[in-house]
């Protein structure tokens, strides 16, 4: 096991803690490894994966999967020609919330996903949108499958040059439709996914790992409801969410490790990541195509 590591008194601490090797140079790591993960920032991750791509190494790379859907699909199309696997690190697939709603999640027609945290310089290179709504996007994907249809979107840079809060709204081929903000300007953290399809409600928090599904109750007659009023309780069943412990951001390493070894399919797949970024970039130039009209409105506006 080891790493590359360009500042050196970084890797001699990093190596100090975990008793990994620090490798000096790149190529060096390459050809040490079978399969390699990418965390380095979204700028640079179409260059250092492709060095590795192209030695025919394995690759979980963080999420965004690249900076431009161009790069992306280079890297897929590399990965393709190289027979190698390239994973997309989406962790909140690997949430236990999400796992334990996988199996009652049955054709949703509308979700809302919530996602607010404190400012962090670390991912502000990038919009929000790349930084954190990235995640939900690739999640309300995975719930809805299919491809999104139309989107549309709002959002507004705060303490960056880029976008630091954005609403979208994602309308899917099949009709379902999701609303997704995320925001890094906020002072609190929240990440909660709500899900409403035919058969029921779920409500899963994300920063717990916990979930409810709320379902009509089988024994019901429908037509007793038009009677009279009555309390929740009695016409809906509440089914706690449960799934085993699991650390994500483990459980992602461990699921690429067997589907390097051909012991399971990959979980979010290097086409995952690029369907995930062209929608993010769609909803980043949606956003930016407004900007300079919001801007000049904020120039003109009166000042007290």
């Amino acid at each position: 096991m080891g790493f590359h590591e360009s500042r050196p008194e970084r890797a001699a601490q990093v190596s100090a803690e975990l008793g990994a090797r620090a490798f000096d140079d790149l190529d060096a790591l390459i050809a040490a490894s079978d399969a390699l993960t990418i965390v380095v920032p979204t700028p640079a991750h179409y260059a250092v994966a492709k060095r590795a791509l192209a030695a025919g190494r394995h690759l979980l790379v963080e999420k965004p999967l690249a900076a431009t859907l161009a790069e992306a699909d280079e890297l897929v199309a590399i990965a393709r020609e190289k027979g190698v696997l390239l994973q997309t690190g989406h962790v909140e697939r690997f949430n236990r919330a999400v796992r334990a709603a996988l199996p009652y999640v049955d054709h949703p027609r509308f979700i809302e996903s919530d996602r607010l945290a404190p400012f962090n310089p670390r991912g502000a290179d990038v919009a929000v949108v790349l930084d954190l709504m990235i995640h939900d996007i690739d999640l309300v994907r995975t719930l809805v499958g299919g491809r999104v249809d139309s989107l549309s979107a709002v959002g507004v840079p705060v303490l960056t040059p880029t976008v630091d809060i954005a609403n979208a709204r994602l309308t899917f081929e099949s009709g379902a439709v999701a609303n997704i903000t995320a925001s890094r300007v906020s002072r609190e953290r929240m990440r909660k996914l709500r899900i409403f399809q035919p058969s029921g409600y779920l409500s899963l928090d994300l920063g717990a790992g916990t979930g409810e599904y709320f379902r009509l109750r089988s024994d019901l007659d429908l037509r007793e409801l038009a009677t009279a009023s009555r309390s929740l309780e009695e016409f809906v069943e509440r089914v706690p969410l449960e799934a085993p412990e699991g650390e994500p951001l483990r459980l992602e390493f461990e699921s690429f490790v067997q589907a390097v070894r051909g012991e399971a399919p990959l979980v979010v797949s290097g086409e995952d990541g690029r369907e995930a970024l062209a929608v993010a970039l769609g909803i980043v130039a949606e956003i930016e195509q407004a900007l300079p009209a919001l801007r000049g409105s904020a120039e003109r506006a009166p000042r007290a």
